[in-house]
């Protein structure tokens, strides 16, 4: 392939072209003569891509027809209407569609917590084993409410969102392995567990769900949304919907969880605002649960009223 004597035949091609596609506004001859040519210069590009050992002059054409492709197709912008069917179709709709699969590790784990909780107060020497017995009475006497008010108000919420959010992003990232989600549950259950069966056991359960429910509700509903999220992704690894390839039905699955991720962002930031203004305040503890339960409660009546009005997604395995 002679490469100047077919720079020379079409470069005159690929100036107009660029000229086109960075000018403002185009009549409409323009608009059909910079699709001509267009079209032209990306089959000259694909022919220099194989026969052209010439990288310099690759780049500058595929930069030449990027430009005009972006001219022709537009650049997306965000708008209202796309954060409105977000909120309104987009996340309401993937959180309903995994329902099976958060309610399921939602009551899995409250039964494991429970049962941990019952089993450390009905046992003094666990909770040593775990924690130590100078930790133990720390714990009760100063430690477990002295978390909520160790930092201003602001950092902690500030740390507990990105905490929480890490977690999330964590379950959905590791679904598709199913393990490590269980994990990460079993480690958080423990933890409860632990600290909820030494405060029963010492006679302080009042203080232990006094304090833990308000934010609690909110933010474990979204982790368990997060685990079931993403142990949905790995079940479509297993067993893929009729008629897709694994490789479809994990990314189809995957998309519901990008929409998740989205999501839980902004319902952990509203937990941690919870857990930090609202679970240490001075007032009766039943002020503070009830608005933590109603809080959580329209959370699950939006998911699930606008979910279930949200389009199915051939991704859902079940």
């Amino acid at each position: 392939m002679d490469l100047d004597a077919y720079v020379a035949e079409h470069g005159g091609e690929w100036r107009r072209l660029e000229e086109l596609s960075g000018r403002g506004r185009l009549d409409a001859d323009e608009i059909d003569e910079l699709v001509a040519l267009y079209q032209r210069a990306a089959t000259q590009l694909s022919v220099l891509r194989s026969r052209s050992p010439d990288p310099a002059l690759v780049g500058q054409l595929s930069q030449v027809v990027l430009r005009a492709r972006a001219r022709l197709t537009g650049r997306p912008r965000p708008s209202w209407a796309a954060v409105g069917r977000f909120l309104l179709a987009g996340f309401p709709g993937a959180v309903h569609r995994a329902w099976p699969w958060w309610c399921g590790v939602a009551t899995g784990f409250s039964l494991l917590t429970f049962f941990l909780i019952w089993f450390v107060a009905g046992n003094p020497d666990t909770a040593s084993a775990f924690i130590g017995e100078e930790a133990a009475v720390d714990l009760v006497e100063s430690g477990f409410a002295g978390y909520y008010t160790e930092f201003t108000a602001p950092t902690f919420a500030f740390h507990l969102w990105t905490h929480n959010a890490w977690l999330a992003a964590q379950c959905l990232a590791s679904g598709v392995l199913i393990v490590p989600v269980g994990w990460l549950l079993w480690q958080n259950a423990l933890n409860i567990g632990v600290v909820g069966g030494v405060m029963v056991s010492y006679g302080r359960a009042d203080v232990f769900f006094g304090l833990i429910t308000p934010h609690g509700l909110l933010e474990l509903t979204g982790v368990f949304v997060a685990a079931g999220v993403g142990l949905r992704t790995g079940w479509a690894w297993i067993a893929p919907s009729a008629g897709l390839s694994r490789g479809q039905a994990v990314a189809r699955a995957g998309r519901d969880g990008i929409l998740v991720a989205v999501g839980l962002v902004g319902l952990f930031a509203v937990s941690a605002v919870i857990e930090a203004f609202v679970t240490p305040a001075p007032v009766p503890v039943p002020l503070r649960v009830g608005l933590g339960a109603a809080v959580w409660l329209a959370f699950l009546a939006y998911v699930l009223l606008l979910g279930r009005r949200a389009p199915r997604s051939p991704a859902d395995p079940r």
